[in-house]
């Protein structure tokens, strides 16, 4: 019988061919969503901050066009727990467009959100937002493009505290003039960086910044003296792909094309310092490092003339590196001695000795530990406050990238019912047992789940079953066959979260061609009550019977109550329903009667007799035909 039961699941399910994506999640209860699987190595779980990742698998950096055909939910917003597996699936509310920025907010008011940049559309139909749910992953902010902007940027969503406003990138192209490289009498044109803090009910600018009215072309790394003028867009000569704000309200931001950061006054938009460069020269700083082409700068505190900002030393690119070893660096930096200076207090190396060359984020963690996104392929690690490497894992599929990884703590409260597919199985009637998948997507609290069954859709609940949730879709196999199935999903207190819908469990097609030997009218729905009573089992049995041969006397038996109970309830529906029918008919003959007499009483009185204002006779009128 198990051996029936497993071809029969390999299958119904996909098993007809091997798949070549291993490397992506399948499950029953979300067939449109193949999520990415990780490859995880733990070094020292004990150390690991408990919480959820937060990541972003794209497949290439540009919108795709659409296309007829159809495709699994795959690229979007993702959260995962500290095992890798599943918690929530964004990709369907998103279109399986691309996502970038995607992290928990705890900073907006008393409950967690979610925000994220959904990436503009291929054609710039739509120019994209920066997007904030609620912990139910209710949408409750698009803060779109207000300005003269071709799209929202895909660099940054930065939410500021209180969530009032958030700070995002900005990039236009502009004509210059070559004069900073010698050449006054040549143009070229250039994408210039810059950031706007935003309004987020409304999206108005409130603030902006723009690299074009403050760095000139000669702070660049990447655009030379000796390259060649270019049309329009133009070179991306400074490349803007991170900005914070601290409570002072000055601004930190990082140019990865001029290996440089700054920090920008809210005041009036002038540069107030600048850290790296391309030289010595260009740093304002006496330092103890060297860093280039970095990305996400943030401030981890900052106190009038003392700062500590995190970010991701990529010392690489595409083309080139500076160093050979990617770090994720924390600097503290005293702005009040002559001269200024900067060191390096904690430097935390990929776990591989790679080379991060794009994008990247670096997340201080509340307990001291640190969680480092190296981006390709999904590629993360966390630190301990020591530099301990405790966890490093990365997508099992090498098509996919984050820009960002997170770690955070979340509590996610999905409206929709948990998601539940029954189906039964078995070789005869008497060797049939019920197969449920049920998963929840976004619920975070779920212990396990209740399942119960009824003899009719108007039946008693009755309880069959109770499975603790061990992955994002989780089974469980009830004797009989179970017509009529509902679950509740249990926290660890034993309170429900949420139940699902009742629902009747599919019977799969080909009942003969898969062996069932049973009645030729397929298997017969089992009453839970009587299923349920006889697991207690019957000890009225001989003593030299087997536990098996009881088993089997008694499932024997119940499975033909069972039938008799269901054949008897068939003919019940059949009986009511006409009985319903027979006793509408005779309703409806009995009104229509009433109906017709009622009227011909009327008739025979109002139309031969009818009283004039002053309540006086008047002659009789006779009643006509239209035909005369």
């Amino acid at each position: 019988m198990w051996a029936f039961l497993g071809a029969l699941l390999f299958f119904l399910h996909g098993g007809v061919a091997q798949r070549q994506d291993s490397d992506l999640f399948s499950f029953v209860t979300l067939p449109e969503v193949r999520a990415l699987k990780f490859d995880i190595t733990h070094v020292d779980r004990e150390r690991q901050l408990p919480g959820y990742w937060f990541v972003a698998p794209y497949g290439q950096i540009e919108p795709e066009n659409p296309t007829q055909k159809y495709e699994q939910f795959q690229i979007g917003p993702y959260i995962y727990d500290n095992d890798g597996m599943l918690v929530w699936a964004g990709s369907s509310i998103t279109e399986n467009r691309n996502v970038f920025d995607f992290k928990a907010n705890w900073n907006i008011d008393a409950e967690p959100h979610l925000s994220f940049i959904l990436q503009h559309e291929f054609d710039n139909s739509d120019r994209g937002s920066g997007v904030i749910l609620n912990n139910k992953y209710e949408y409750e902010h698009h803060v779109g493009v207000t300005n003269d902007l071709d799209a929202f940027n895909m660099h940054e969503f930065n939410i500021l505290d209180g969530g009032k406003t958030a700070l995002a990138c900005t990039y236009r192209s502009q004509l210059v003039s070559l004069a900073d490289f010698g050449r006054p009498s040549e143009e070229s044109w250039i994408v210039t960086g810059g950031f706007v803090e935003l309004d987020v009910e409304s999206a108005t600018v409130l603030f902006e910044w723009d690299s074009g009215d403050h760095l000139s072309i000669t702070d660049s790394v990447k655009f030379h003296p000796w390259d060649g003028a270019q049309g329009e867009p133009g070179n991306d000569y400074v490349h803007i792909n991170a900005v914070d704000k601290n409570a002072d309200g000055d601004y930190i931001l990082s140019m990865r094309f001029a290996s440089t950061i700054y920090m920008i006054s809210g005041q009036d938009g002038h540069i107030m310092w600048r850290l790296g460069g391309s030289d010595s020269a260009s740093t304002d700083f006496d330092q103890d490092f060297t860093f280039s082409k970095q990305h996400d700068v943030k401030f981890v505190s900052s106190n009038g003339t003392h700062h500590v900002i995190s970010f991701m030393n990529n010392a690489s690119d595409e083309y080139e590196n500076e160093e050979d070893l990617s770090s994720a660096l924390f600097v503290e930096l005293d702005t009040g001695v002559t001269p200024m200076t900067a060191r390096v207090i904690k430097r935390l190396e990929r776990p591989d000795r790679g080379l991060t060359r794009l994008r990247g984020n670096v997340q201080p963690l509340p307990n001291g530990n640190t969680f480092v996104g190296w981006s390709q392929w999904g590629y993360h690690a966390e630190y301990a406050p020591n530099g301990d490497t405790l966890m490093y894992a990365q997508f099992a599929s090498e098509r996919f990238s984050s820009y960002r990884s997170y770690k955070f703590d979340w509590i996610g409260r999905p409206t929709t019912p948990p998601d539940m597919v029954t189906y039964v199985y078995g070789a005869n009637d008497l060797d049939m047992m019920t197969i449920i998948h049920i998963s929840w997507n976004g619920a975070t609290d779920v212990a396990g789940y209740n399942f119960y069954a009824r003899a009719f859709d108007r039946g008693e609940d009755i309880f069959i079953g109770y499975v603790n949730k061990t992955s994002f879709e989780t089974l469980f196999i009830g004797d009989g066959y179970m017509d009529w199935i509902s679950a509740e999903a249990i926290d660890k207190n034993g309170n429900v979260l949420g139940t699902t819908p009742l629902q009747r469990t599919e019977v799969p097609p080909g009942w003969k061609a898969v062996g069932f030997t049973g009645s030729s009218s397929g298997p017969i729905p089992d009453d839970p009550a009587i299923i349920s009573t006889s697991k207690e089992g019957d000890n009225s049995y001989s003593a030299g019977s087997t536990s098996e041969d009881r088993k089997g006397i008694i499932y024997g038996q119940t499975k033909a109550v069972a039938a008799a109970v269901y054949k008897a309830y068939e003919i019940i529906q059949v009986l009511g329903g006409s009985l319903i029918i027979l006793l509408t008919l005779c309703c409806t003959a009995g009104i229509v009667y009433g109906i017709r007499r009622f009227l011909r009483v009327r008739r025979s009185r109002s139309y031969q007799h009818i009283p004039s204002e002053e309540g006086q006779p008047v002659e009789q009128i006779q009643l006509r035909s239209s035909d005369e």
